[in-house]
């Protein structure tokens, strides 16, 4: 007998589904358990969004949410690798951070990294626009700014390489 209602049936499918799913998802998580709950969670939306179409035989329901769990899966990690590393300032940091009372050192902070981005050009300003302030990944950027993403992942490293050279005052080659 199948449940009554869209809400009941993807009760029933989590109820029925989510131990395993949780497990294999944890596979590709390393272990980390809020990750994996948050691939099943990816899984169940996708298996709300097309519940009209899925399969109503139990084992071909499960085949469909494995099959969903590790595509959610092998996108999370694509999407993980895709964004260029962030890069650390080490020991710098401590100069950038101004205390509750150093609006003095903020302002210089700030006016230092305006100066610097003003020195970069015009294609090394929109690139780390596109990934740091819109949020996008090398992928998406790539598509946006129709270069490959080779470009936009070299472009990124000597755009920030310059911009921290600029702001703690180490010498650096010019970005290409």
């Amino acid at each position: 007998m199948s449940p009554a209602t869209p809400a009941d049936r993807l009760t029933d499918m989590h109820t029925r589904y989510a131990p395993q799913l949780l497990r294999y998802l944890s596979g590709f998580t390393g272990g980390n358990p809020q990750s994996a709950e948050d691939l099943l969670q990816e899984t169940m939306i996708r298996a709300w969004r097309h519940l009209d179409t899925l399969p109503t035989e139990p084992e071909q329901t499960r085949r469909w949410l494995f099959t969903v769990a590790r595509n959610v899966a092998i996108d999370a990690i694509r999407r993980r690798h895709a964004r260029p590393p962030e890069v650390d300032l080490g020991d710098n940091d401590a100069n950038l951070e101004a205390g509750p009372d150093d609006t003095s050192g903020t302002v210089v902070a700030v006016d230092s990294l305006r100066s610097a981005l003003r020195g970069l050009s015009t294609a090394h300003r929109r690139i780390l626009n596109e990934l740091y302030v819109q949020g996008h990944t090398a992928d998406e950027t790539a598509r946006r700014l129709g270069v490959p993403v080779g470009t936009v992942k070299s472009r990124a490293h000597y755009a920030l390489r310059s911009l921290r050279a600029a702001v703690t005052g180490h010498a650096c080659e010019p970005a290409r």
